[in-house]
């Protein structure tokens, strides 16, 4: 009796078994199915393309990566769609999909390349420059989403990683330095501040770090100005306040040493503002202008006197 039970619990169990395998199996081939038609679209919109065989092969297998990754169709789509409008060469088609798949497998968000590349295609910015922002990014992102386990391993909790990440790679894009990002996070965690607040800190180092940028100090000068700030305090306000002295200090420097000294020389000769030694160079002139000019302040005498003695002699008279 006993042989019995187990013996009916053995079939119920390989019954369950089975019936999960085969649920397992539809659900897989509903998937299969449906990317194939998604492909097959895809298809149709390459078709209407100058791509070669090859070319066209390519970028479906590319796109079907995507797809089989969780990238949105949509977009996928899209990215087909503005290719063949704007005549992108296969390759490059192919170099933005890798740029996504990567970022994608290694876990991080990549609605913010869809964007960018989105954005590009609407301002019809060359293929060129539109892969290289979008490798910018993902590169930014791996360094962002570095920047947060290694306060994640230190034991620091983060909630809203994703949005995190994002909002570090867009500071790393505006020049912060990553190890300023880095002691932020694990600071401004430490001390309680919402992901809002960290955000807020992040923007306002990035505000600082462009206009430290555009007053002509190098990536390696701004980095030190960052690390010295924070190295004197402890506290995310006096840090900022620091940095945005040490800016105002090094643009007063570079402006006395580069760009202050030329209009002090001008003011003190006697050359005035519309002076004809600079017209020429402005205006496209000829030199001719000067040597008109100068015989009216040396005297213009000499040249009537003796071109009437050299012209016409007077004979003597007998």
């Amino acid at each position: 009796m006993k042989l019995k039970k187990n013996k009916n619990k053995i079939i119920l169990y390989l019954i369950t078994l089975l019936t999960i395998f085969s649920f397992t199996i539809s659900i897989f081939s509903a998937e299969t199915a449906s990317i194939d038609e998604q492909i097959e679209q895809l298809r149709s919109i390459i078709d209407s393309s100058s791509y070669s065989a090859f070319q066209s092969r390519m970028i479906l297998n590319s796109a079907q990566d995507l797809l089989e990754s969780g990238i949105p169709f949509e977009d996928t789509k899209k990215i087909i769609e503005n290719s063949v409008e704007e005549s992108f060469d296969a390759y490059s088609v192919k170099k933005v999909f890798d740029v996504i798949l990567e970022t994608q497998q290694e876990g991080l968000p990549t609605e913010l390349l869809i964007n960018k590349i989105n954005e590009g295609f609407a301002k019809n910015i060359s293929k060129t420059i539109i892969i290289s922002v979008i490798s910018t990014k993902a590169e930014n992102l791996k360094k962002a989403d570095e920047i947060l386990n290694e306060a994640i391993q230190e034991g620091l909790e983060i909630n809203g990683e994703e949005e995190m990440v994002e909002i570090l790679a867009d500071s790393l894009e505006n020049d912060v330095p990553q190890e300023s990002l880095s002691w932020l996070l694990k600071t401004g965690t430490t001390e309680g501040k919402s992901m809002e607040e960290i955000g807020e800190i992040s923007e306002e180092l990035s505000y600082l770090s462009l206009l430290a940028f555009d007053s002509g100090l190098s990536p390696e000068e701004i980095s030190l100005l960052f690390k010295k700030a924070t190295e004197n305090s402890s506290n995310i306000g006096e840090i900022c306040e620091n940095i945005q002295n040490s800016l105002e200090t090094e643009i007063s420097s570079a402006k006395i040493e580069g760009g202050e000294e030329k209009p002090s020389a001008t003011s003190d000769s006697e050359t005035p503002p519309t002076s004809p030694v600079e017209s020429p160079v402005e205006i496209g002139e000829t030199p001719t202008q000067e040597s008109g000019e100068a015989p009216t302040e040396t005297g213009s005498a000499p040249e009537p006197s003796t071109s009437p003695t050299e012209e016409a002699p007077s004979p003597p008279e007998n």
